[in-house]
Order: C-alpha cells, then sequence, then structure tokens
C-alpha cells in the first residue's frame, strides 16, 4: 500500500482508497467489482454469491463500454466480447450474467485486496469457494466503511478514476502528451483532442480529487462531501489565489492547473477568500501532487508536465510560485480550526 496512505492513517477509507488509486489498472474490473460491492453492502449483504455479484458488475462495464469501448489491455476477452454482444441485442440478459459469472472474476476476487505487492491490512472480505461454493464473505471492515461519513463520497471517487483511465486508453494518447484541463465554470476535468478538433469532458473535479485529499477538506481537515444533494458540497479552491494570474502568466504557469487546484468545505473556503495559505500548507500540496504521481493516475502526467519531471524540480516550482503569491499578498491566511494532519 502506499506508504504515506498507510502510516498516517491507517482507518479502513484509506485502505479502501489505496486499492482504487494505487491498484494495478489493466483492466477496468476493479472499478466495476468495486462500485458491485458498494451497491451490495448497502442492502445489508455479508455473503454475496457470484451470481449476485454479476448483477452490478455486469452492468458497470456494459454501461461504459457504451461510452468507451476499450476496458483493458488484454487483446481479446470472452467477458468484454459477451458484453458487447449484449449492447448489440446478440445475448439476452440471463446470457449476459452467466457468462460474467464464469468469466467476469476470474482475476478481479483474488488481485482486487493486493496493493504494491501486498494484501492490504484489514480485508474487506474472504474468497469461499470450498465444496461447490462460489462466493465471498464480507467482513465487518466493508460494513464498518458503510457507517462512515466518507461512504456517501466512495462510489462517485471510483467513477472518477474510471473515466480517467479508460479516457487514456480510448483515446491511445501517449500518457506524457495528456493534459487534462479544468473547466471553472462547470467544475470538470477535459482535454482537447486536437486530432478530432473537440473537446472531451472526462469527470467532476470534486469526484478526482477527493480520494487523494481522503475525503477531507484540504486546510481544516474536516470531513468534506462531493455530492451535490449534501447541502454542504465542498468547493474547488485554487491553493494560490487565481487573482494573481497575470503575475503567474509572466512566469508562464498557469494558475488553472491541476497542480493548484484543492477541495476546501465551503465555509473555510470563503474565509480564506484570495487569501496566501502559511506556507506551510505549500508542503502538503507537495504531498498531494505527489500521492498523484505515485498513483500512475493519468493526471499524473498532467502535474508532471506543468511542474516538473523530478521531485526536487517540482519542489523548486511550487516555491517559486508561492513566492510570487506571496509577493501579491500582505498577510499569510490559515483556518480557524484544523482537525490532525492526515497528509
Amino acid at each position: 500500500m502506499n506508504s504515506q496512505f498507510q502510516i498516517n492513517d491507517p482507518s479502513i477509507e484509506s485502505q479502501w482508497r489505496a486499492i482504487i488509486l494505487f491498484g494495478k489498472n489493466s483492466a477496468t474490473y476493479k472499478f466495476a467489482f468495486a462500485k458491485a460491492l458498494l451497491e451490495l453492502i448497502d442492502h445489508q449483504k455479508t455473503k454475496i454469491s457470484l451470481e449476485e455479484l454479476s448483477i452490478p458488475f455486469a452492468n458497470s462495464i456494459v454501461e461504459h463500454l457504451k461510452k468507451t469501448d476499450k476496458q483493458g489491455n488484454a487483446t481479446s476477452s470472452k467477458f468484454l466480447d459477451g458484453c458487447r454482444n449484449f449492447i448489440k441485442g446478440e445475448i439476452t440478459e440471463d446470457n449476459l450474467f452467466h457468462l460474467t459469472e464464469k468469466y467476469g472474476f476470474v482475476n478481479v476476487i483474488d488481485a482486487f485486496q493486493n496493493v504494491n505487492g501486498g494484501t492490504i491490512p484489514k480485508l474487506f472480505y474472504e474468497k469461499d469457494f470450498a465444496l461447490g461454493k462460489k462466493e465471498i464473505v464480507i467482513t465487518d471492515n466493508l460494513l464498518e466503511i458503510k457507517e462512515k461519513f466518507q461512504f456517501r463520497n466512495l462510489e462517485q471517487e471510483v467513477e472518477a478514476r474510471w473515466s480517467l483511465v479508460e479516457t487514456a486508453w480510448n483515446l491511445k494518447i501517449n500518457p506524457n502528451l495528456l493534459e487534462v484541463k479544468y473547466d471553472e465554470n462547470n467544475s470538470l476535468f477535459f482535454i482537447e483532442e486536437s486530432d478530432l478538433m473537440k473537446r472531451i469532458d472526462i469527470t467532476s473535479v470534486r469526484d478526482a480529487l477527493s480520494g487523494y485529499q481522503k475525503g477531507k477538506c484540504f486546510y481544516s481537515f474536516q470531513d468534506i462531501s462531493i455530492t451535490k444533494n449534501d447541502g454542504n458540497v465542498c468547493a474547488v479552491d485554487h491553493f494560490l489565489p487565481h487573482i494573481n494570474k497575470a503575475a503567474h502568466a509572466k512566469a508562464e504557469v498557469n494558475i488553472n492547473g491541476v497542480w493548484n487546484l484543492v477541495l476546501a468545505d465551503s465555509k473555510v473556503n470563503a474565509q480564506k477568500s484570495a487569501k496566501i495559505p502559511e506556507e506551510r500548507y505549500l508542503k502538503r500540496l507537495f504531498k498531494r501532487n505527489e500521492f498523484y504521481i505515485e498513483s500512475k493516475h493519468p493526471l499524473a502526467e498532467t502535474i508532471i508536465k506543468q511542474t516538473g519531471s523530478t521531485k526536487e524540480i517540482r519542489r523548486k516550482f511550487l516555491e517559486a510560485q508561492y513566492n510570487i503569491a506571496k509577493s501579491q499578498s500582505i498577510q499569510p491566511w490559515k483556518p480557524e480550526i484544523e482537525h490532525k494532519d492526515i497528509f
């Protein structure tokens, strides 16, 4: 597991996020499996058969195949071909679910809880295929997640990661050339596909950033929500204020870059306004950006392109931009209340 996630915050929510953010992405089955687990534990399931899993699992894959056809690196897949046949109306829904049960879980059940070559400390389920059974037994760890504040954010975080991965695959973009841009008015990440001369919306900024902040306000560490109907949805904040964009532009730096965007509690963000955070928060921003890069996230390539190819170059980049912002400011800012540091 990513060491920073594990050492500073060994919570079950962070272990779940380590799977989604730092696990391998050779296929998108991991994301479909995660969504199926979240849906079924929401129904208080403690033992789940492959037959039950096949329904939400297949439905998620089909939904994404309709938008983007490439859902893995393998040259062929009986399961994905079956999903495509279902979309074309060549097989029934029952056939689809039977095919999913047979081929869809070949690797994902064993691999899902492995991160960076090791198994997560607190398992979310155990496999029980003894005596002809084909089911997984849900542990208290996964059931506990359902009772956490962060449960409301997890499905959207999975969808955001899935969307970014499949976009890079389907456009066949060299990762080093992939640059994700920010639509401030609609709070969306998008790319501009030069060959097709069009913009492609990828995912919500809030959904994409939340997991890397562990669902916490960047400044105060209080829980935040990315769900719009919660009534207190978090704000997307420019760490270094947007008001100074002209000063940064002289250094050929885009203040709207992913590197400078964080999520904040809406009240904290209102207090911050166009102020410059204290310098200790710059170290936190550096750590947050390094999380992206360590996770091989598609946004990682954008951050590298915007801030530098090595850790030391990226550190100096942030320091230089901070000094530019500070020269335009009178007094550094910090939140009135701040909980325990989770970065």
